[in-house]
């Protein structure tokens, strides 16, 4: 007799790879430069029919802009680009070294872009800290989605970069799915260098069980 056959479990949803186009900041402000380039050719001297509703276009042009690129960033915590603002209401989950493991060191790419960040840390927390990881996180003229790195030396979060490739693509779907639960994840981190260049390293030993739980 053949096994009874069980029910599939849930799937897992990948994390998107980037972000929504109506929700990239530069496109109400590229929307916003075409209709103005259209005032050259439509005057209030035009048609009311071709002239009116330009002026409605740019009018939500300029509302849309200010909901998304303002509203949104100083309501949401992370904001749209994955910055933290404070750990206020945040529900962190250390991923603590696993004893007795060989440690997984994982540099922070990007680093070069953020090293006043880096050094504002560094000042208020030391070369030895925490950093937590942020899915959904980009640069501002980017689409595409990558695990941000927020280090918590400083009192307020400080941006150092994201993770690398390979491990932003063995990590980005739970990770996300912790988000979707309100979760983030928090693990050690080391800055290197004593002055700059510096570095970020992130010791990822725990990052499993604890996404585990």
């Amino acid at each position: 007799m053949s096994a009874p056959r069980t029910a599939p479990g849930p799937r897992s949803v990948p994390a998107p790879r980037s972000v929504p186009l109506g929700r990239w900041e530069p496109l109400p402000y590229l929307v916003l430069v075409l209709l103005l380039v259209a005032t050259s050719f439509i005057r209030p001297n035009s048609a009311p029919w071709a002239y009116w509703p330009l002026v409605a276009l740019i009018v939500a042009a300029l509302a849309w802009l200010v909901v998304l690129t303002l509203g949104e960033r100083r309501q949401r915590n992370p904001d749209p680009l994955g910055d933290l603002t404070s750990l206020d209401g945040l529900e962190l989950l250390d991923a603590e070294p696993v004893p007795g493991e060989v440690r997984a060191v994982v540099p922070v790419a990007d680093v070069e872009r953020h090293q006043s960040s880096i050094d504002l840390a560094r000042i208020h927390g030391g070369p030895e800290q925490h950093a937590v990881l942020v899915p959904r996180a980009r640069r501002w003229l980017s689409r595409r989605y990558r695990v941000g790195v927020q280090l918590l030396g400083d009192p307020k979060p400080r941006h150092a970069g994201f993770l690398k490739p390979d491990a932003d693509d063995r990590w980005r779907d739970r990770l996300d799915a912790a988000r979707e639960r309100g979760v983030f994840v928090r693990v050690p981190a080391r800055i290197t260098g004593a002055s700059r260049p510096h570095g970020v390293e992130l010791d990822l030993t725990g990052l499993d069980a604890a996404l585990a739980e």
